[in-house]
């Protein structure tokens, strides 16, 4: 899960959101976001779904860029 958290955090700041604004953009609490990022939840496929929408990013290829 640390390796899809890096993924994310690098995504999001890529598309220049901080990790407050991006979890209010995706309706999500920042504190809970931020767990993600570091790795600390097992996400659902549709928690997941939802962080990939925000980010306008496929879930297959988020996956992917975290198997790498």
């Amino acid at each position: 899960m640390q390796r899809l958290g890096k993924v994310l955090r690098a995504r999001r700041e890529a598309a220049g959101y901080s990790q407050e604004g991006f979890a209010d953009a995706i309706g999500m609490h920042r504190t809970y976001y931020s767990a993600i990022e570091r790795g600390e939840k097992n996400l659902q496929l549709d928690t997941l779904q939802r962080v990939c929408d925000g980010l306008s990013a496929p879930m297959w290829e988020v996956l992917k860029d975290a198997d790498a």
